[in-house]
């Protein structure tokens, strides 16, 4: 008597990478030192560079269609003599559920000081020329994290009861009775986050610049520049599309052209309830590499002879850059909901009773319920993170710095 569907879809895609790296830190020396007389004596265009860049996307193209129906009535009793008729259908239930997760990255960086730096010039000979010119140090950190999402949900529930026919019977009475129609749908899609920190790892080095005990006339020059670039790219667009129609009808019974005893039709109730819940584009950041260029700057120009020229330019410059960007606009975040529940449309006629017998037609509750939350675009700088930001999945993938440089070393002899 009871008929009971249930579809339950789930699909999972994209990625969660977890990458923690820490990187080395160099030490740097560069001296020019106890040079003789009318000596020149240069170290140019000296360059160390560090670049870590780290590259995450993901992308997800979910389909899910699903067609449920669930039918339970359809019966006939006609051109029955003597005796009671009755007609009984059970519940017709369908029960849809999607769930949809797709596309997360999360990136653990450590800052990575720039080392020590040490530059001298001292003990230089009479008339020398010195000069460290051009020194540039830099170091740069990209982290680009990318989620596309395009999740297409549609469903068809539909759910039916009744349509039951007692018709022709003679003698007793005619009872039909139809049971409840329940529609469920729900739909939860959860796509794209983004989860970044850069922050800790190796301390800070220090700087010094010394220009120090060279002889009379000299000429004795220091030119560097330290430049750290930090930036943290976090891109997201979803484009959810939810197709949903749910039918929930009872009733449609027939009770005719019947003679005798009393006519009686009940229909139940009709449910249909329809829950959306879209939540997507999440990014978090935090950068906390406060220090971590260099803590100690010292220069110093002290007992250089007669009539010397000496001088120290330093340009030092810490770039950080956050970019988040979310996309789902309305022409990309779509619910078309169709919702119908129906119960009634019974028809008791030209039927002959008892003196004492009345027809008589209850018809059910028809209830038809939607309920949409949409949740999109939300960006957070800063070092807690967000209530809101959605749990990711626990994938690790770890780096090992020292196997690197063992090959580093072994392929190119450095």
């Amino acid at each position: 008597m009871t008929k009971i569907q249930k579809i339950v879809a789930s699909a999972v895609a994209g990625a969660s990478l977890l990458v923690n790296t820490a990187l080395p830190v160099f030490a740097t020396t560069i001296t020019i030192t106890g040079n003789g007389a009318d000596s020149e004596n240069e170290g140019e265009e000296l360059s160390l560079t560090q670049t870590t860049t780290i590259t995450q996307d993901n992308h997800a193209d979910i389909d899910n269609n699903i067609h449920v129906d669930a039918t339970t009535g359809g019966n006939t009793a006609e051109k029955n003599t003597g005796g009671d008729v009755s007609i009984e259908t059970g519940d017709a239930e369908v029960g849809v559920e999607v769930t949809n997760v797709a596309n997360s990255n999360s990136a653990d960086v450590a800052c990575c000081g720039l080392g020590d730096v040490d530059v001298k010039i001292s003990g230089n000979g009479y008339d020398s020329e010195n000069e460290v010119e051009d020194l540039k140090i830099s170091q740069s950190t990209t982290l680009l994290q990318t989620n596309t999402a395009d999740v297409y949900n549609y469903v068809d529930a539909d759910a039916k009861t009744g349509a039951n026919e007692a018709e022709k019977n003679t003698g007793g009475s005619v009872e039909i009775k139809s049971g409840d129609a329940t529609v469920g749908v729900k739909l939860a899609t959860t796509a794209n986050a983004n989860y970044a920190v850069i922050g800790g790892g190796s301390p800070a080095g220090t700087l010094s610049a010394w220009i120090v005990d060279n002889g009379a006339d000299t000429d004795n020059d220091i030119e560097l520049g330290l430049v750290r670039t930090l930036n943290i790219f976090q891109t997201n667009n979803a484009d959810i599309d939810n197709d949903v129609y749910a039918d929930a009808k009872t009733g449609k019974n027939e009770a005719e052209k019947n003679t005798g005893g009393s006519t009686s039709i009940e229909t139940g109730d009709a449910l249909a309830d329809v829950t959306i819940d879209n939540m997507a584009n999440f990014n978090w950041a935090d950068v906390d590499c406060g220090g971590c260029m260099l803590t100690d700057l010292f220069a110093k120009i002290a007992g250089n002879g007669y009539d010397s020229e000496n001088e120290i330019e330093a340009m030092l410059a810490d770039i950080l850059g956050v970019y988040q960007t979310n996309l789902a606009t309305s022409g990309e975040l779509d619910n078309d909901v169709y919702v119908d529940a129906k119960t009634g449309a019974n028809e008791v006629e030209k039927g002959t009773g008892s003196i004492d017998g009345d027809p008589s037609i209850e018809s059910g509750d028809a209830t038809g319920t939607v309920g949409i939350d949409n949740s999109v675009n939300f960006n957070s700088y800063g070092s807690e993170v967000p209530t809101w930001f959605p749990e990711l999945p626990d994938f690790q993938v770890g780096f090992d710095w020292s196997l690197f440089l063992a090959w580093f070393y072994g392929a190119f002899g450095a």
